[in-house]
């Protein structure tokens, strides 16, 4: 069954993109860096305003609205594009055994993948529902485990939303 995505309806989006076969492939700062980095070019490319998210182990939550015209899956895909080719330069360069792991056949092919292919998305009908998200974002690594606060995981907007100078990502106003 083909997954219907509802762009183009001036709402906040909540998405989800996993790794492949959900492996803890996000769990060294280098990489974290380059999905934060691969954010960041998606964002100056594509115009979308970031209004939270959460790097975790094997999956990004993002929290986003993007522009008219903009469809959430080309953001996303640009994301894991951007981040997919710089690891997978490092792993190759460094002859990690990783590599083999995270080479598939797709279409007679042998192809390296990082991210799984499909994403979740979900609309937030209004703004109470958006902030939900964000606080799900924030909550995330507490949730799991992690962390015993928000505010010992780096790796979400949580630090940005309460003054710190030091978040990995500055979040957009959407008044």
């Amino acid at each position: 069954m083909k997954l219907k995505h509802y762009d183009n309806l001036n709402q906040a989006r909540f998405i989800t993109f996993c790794t492949h076969q959900s492996m803890p492939l996000i769990t060294n700062n280098k990489y974290r860096q380059i999905v934060i980095d691969s954010i960041k070019a998606a964002k100056n490319k594509l115009h979308f305003k970031l209004i939270g998210y959460v790097l975790m182990p094997e999956h990004v939550h993002l929290v986003i609205l993007p522009d008219q015209g903009t469809r959430a899956g080309a953001i996303i895909g640009e994301i894991k594009q951007v981040s997919s080719k710089k690891i997978h330069e490092i792993l190759d360069t460094s002859k990690s055994p990783l590599l083999e792991k995270l080479t598939v056949r797709r279409n007679h092919l042998m192809r390296f993948t990082f991210w799984q292919r499909r994403c979740y998305d979900h609309n937030c009908r209004d703004e109470e529902s958006m902030w939900e998200k964000v606080n799900y974002c924030h909550n995330n690594p507490v949730k799991r485990g992690l962390v015993k606060s928000p505010l010992d995981w780096r790796w979400s907007s949580y630090r940005y939303y309460n003054g710190y100078d030091d978040y990995m990502l500055e979040m957009d106003n959407i008044g």
